[in-house]
C-alpha cells in the first residue's frame, strides 16, 4: 500500500513539474509578446515627446475638465494643494473639493481662504443614481468661480468620488489621489488621447505613467523633470523600477490592444456619462480604480462600441512610495486582495468570447499571471526542494534553469530601465541611471522572492475573506520635507480607523 502512494506521489510531482515548466514558458512568451509591443508603440511615438503643450492649449479640441479632490482631515496641506490646482497650465477646468466628513478644519480652512459662500439655490445632479452619504452644504468661491466645495457626511473616498461626479458639470472629469504630485503638463498629456482620437473613436478613459517622488524636489505641488532624482534608499529604487516595468512594459502592450484593464487612481481622466452609466464607484471595494475600468470594458463590449481605454505611457505625476518592508507589505498584500476581489467579481468576463479581447486575453493574464503567478512560483520552487530529496531532478539542469529564469526576470526589468531612459530620460544623474539598472539586475535575487511571497499572503487573505481595510499608511513625508507644497489632499487612508490591534 505505501508504494502504491509513494508511486501516486511520484508521478504527481512529475506532472506538476511539467505543468510548471509549460506555465512559465508561457509567461514568458506573454512577457516578451508585451515587450514587444511596447517597444513598437514607443519607437511609433518617439517624436512626441518634442510637442510644445503650450501650443496644443491654444487648440479649440481641448475638452474642459472637472477636478474632483477628495479631501479628509486636510488642514494642513488643503490650502496650498488647492492653490497649486488653480494655477495649472490648463485651459478651460473646474475643482471641486469634496470633503468627506472631515473632524478637522478643513472647511473652515477653505471657506476663509478662498472667500467661498453656500450655494443656495439647485446644486447640478449629473445622473449618477448611486446612493450616498448625505451632503450637508456646497459652497463656491467668489473670488475664483471655478472652484467649489462640497462638504459631506464620511463615507470613503469611493463615496466622494461619487458625490464628486455628481456635482461637477463638464464632460470629463479627472480623479486625484492624496499623495499625487503633478508634472507641469500633465493634465494636457492625458486629454491628448482624446483630441486625437479617429472619427467614430470616443476615448472613455486616460491614465498616465506614475512615478516615485522619493528623493525629488517638489515646487508648488508640482515636479519638473529637471528636479527628479533617484532615492538612496534601495528599497524605493527597487520600486521605481518595479513601476516602470508596469508601466512601460505592461500597460502599454495591453493599452495598443485596448485590453487595460486599470487606471491608476492616482491621476485618470474619466469621460463622465460613461461613468454615470456603468453606476459609478463601487464603495466598500479595495480596488475601486480597477473595479470601475473592467465594468467600462464591460459596458464597451455590450454597446457593441469602438470606444477605448488609453494608456500614456509620459509621466503625469508622481507619487510617494513606502521607505520600509513593513508598509510596503501592507500596501503589497492590499493590492493583491484587490486584484482577487476585482477578478472575483467580473469572473464571468474570464475566457468568454463575449467580451473579446478583454475576456479572452486581458481578464486570463491578470488571473493567470498576475494574480496566481506568484503562487505557482512558490510551488515551482517546492518542486524542486522535493524532487532534490527524493532524488528526481538532475542538480545541474535545475540551477541552469534557476538561473534562465532568475536572469529572464533581471531582464524584463532591465528593459523597461532600457525604456525609460530612451523615451523619456527622468533620471538626469548618470549615477541615478547606473544605480537604477544595477538594481533591475539584483532585483530577482532578493527583491522577486520578498514580493512573490507577500502577494502569496495577501491572495489566501483575500480567498479567507478578509475585511476591507485600508489600515494606517504611515507616510514619511519625503514631499514635505523639501520646504515645499506637497501633495494633492485626497482621502486619508484612516478616515475609516482600524483598531491598532487589527491593522494590517
Amino acid at each position: 500500500m505505501s508504494g502504491t502512494w509513494v508511486d501516486v506521489f511520484m508521478e504527481a510531482h512529475r506532472i506538476i513539474g511539467i505543468l510548471i515548466i509549460i506555465y512559465v514558458a508561457m509567461s514568458a512568451a506573454v512577457y516578451l509578446f508585451l515587450t514587444a509591443a511596447a517597444a513598437f508603440s514607443l519607437w511609433r511615438d518617439r517624436d512626441l515627446s518634442e510637442i510644445q503643450y503650450s501650443t496644443v492649449l491654444e487648440t479649440e479640441l481641448v475638452p474642459p475638465l472637472s477636478i474632483i479632490v477628495p479631501a479628509y482631515n486636510e488642514e494642513v496641506n488643503i490650502v496650498g494643494s488647492v492653490r497649486s490646482l488653480l494655477s495649472i497650465n490648463y485651459k478651460q477646468f473646474e475643482i471641486v473639493v469634496v470633503n468627506d466628513g472631515s473632524k478637522d478644519k478643513t472647511v473652515q480652512m477653505m471657506l476663509e481662504e478662498f472667500d467661498m459662500t453656500e450655494v443656495k439655490g439647485r446644486v447640478p445632479f449629473s445622473g449618477l443614481k448611486k446612493e450616498t452619504k448625505p451632503l450637508r452644504a456646497v459652497y463656491r468661491s467668489l473670488r475664483h468661480p471655478n472652484l467649489v466645495l462640497v462638504d459631506k457626511e464620511n463615507g470613503g473616498k469611493a463615496d466622494a468620488l461619487n458625490v464628486g461626479i455628481n456635482v461637477c458639470r463638464y464632460p470629463y472629469f479627472v480623479s486625484l489621489d492624496g499623495d499625487t504630485v503633478l508634472d507641469t503638463d500633465a493634465f494636457i498629456k492625458v486629454v491628448k488621447p482624446i483630441m486625437d482620437a479617429r472619427p467614430g473613436e470616443e476615448i472613455v478613459a486616460t491614465g498616465g505613467s506614475v512615478g516615485i517622488a522619493n528623493g525629488s524636489t517638489v515646487d508648488s505641488g508640482y515636479l519638473s523633470s529637471e528636479s527628479v532624482r533617484l532615492s538612496n534608499k534601495p528599497l524605493v529604487v527597487m520600486q521605481v523600477v518595479e513601476y516602470l516595468r508596469a508601466f512601460l512594459m505592461g500597460r502599454i502592450g495591453l493599452s495598443r490592444y485596448n485590453m487595460l484593464l486599470l487606471v491608476s487612481g492616482a491621476f485618470g481622466v474619466f469621460k463622465k456619462s460613461w461613468v454615470v452609466e456603468v453606476g459609478g464607484y463601487e464603495t466598500g471595494t479595495i480596488g475601486e480604480d480597477m473595479e470601475l475600468t473592467v465594468r467600462l470594458h464591460e459596458l464597451i463590449r455590450r454597446k457593441k462600441s469602438k470606444a477605448r481605454i488609453v494608456y500614456v505611457p509620459e509621466p503625469v505625476c508622481w507619487t510617494e512610495a513606502p521607505e520600509s518592508f513593513t508598509i510596503l507589505k501592507r500596501q503589497r498584500t492590499r493590492w493583491h486582495r484587490g486584484l482577487y476581489e476585482s477578478l472575483n467579481s467580473h469572473k464571468k468576463m474570464i475566457l468568454n468570447p463575449k467580451y473579446g479581447r478583454v475576456g479572452m486575453l486581458s481578464m486570463p493574464f491578470f488571473l493567470f499571471i498576475e494574480l496566481l503567478g506568484p503562487l505557482v512560483e512558490l510551488l515551482g520552487y517546492f518542486t524542486v526542494v522535493f524532487g532534490f530529496f527524493l532524488g528526481r531532478i538532475n542538480i545541474e539542469i535545475s540551477l541552469l534553469l534557476a538561473l534562465v529564469m532568475l536572469l529572464f526576470g533581471s531582464l524584463m526589468s532591465t528593459m523597461s530601465v532600457l525604456f525609460e531612459e530612451w523615451r523619456f530620460h527622468n533620471y538626469n544623474r548618470i549615477s541615478d541611471t547606473f544605480r537604477l539598472f544595477f538594481y533591475a539586475l539584483s532585483e530577482s535575487f532578493w527583491y522577486r522572492p520578498v514580493m512573490t511571497w507577500w502577494r502569496t499572503q495577501g491572495l489566501f487573505q483575500a480567498i479567507r475573506g478578509k475585511k476591507h481595510g485600508w489600515g494606517e499608511m504611515t507616510r514619511v513625508n519625503v514631499l514635505g520635507a523639501n520646504k515645499k507644497p506637497n501633495a494633492i489632499p485626497g482621502t486619508n487612508p484612516a478616515a475609516n480607523p482600524v483598531p491598532p490591534e487589527k491593522k494590517e
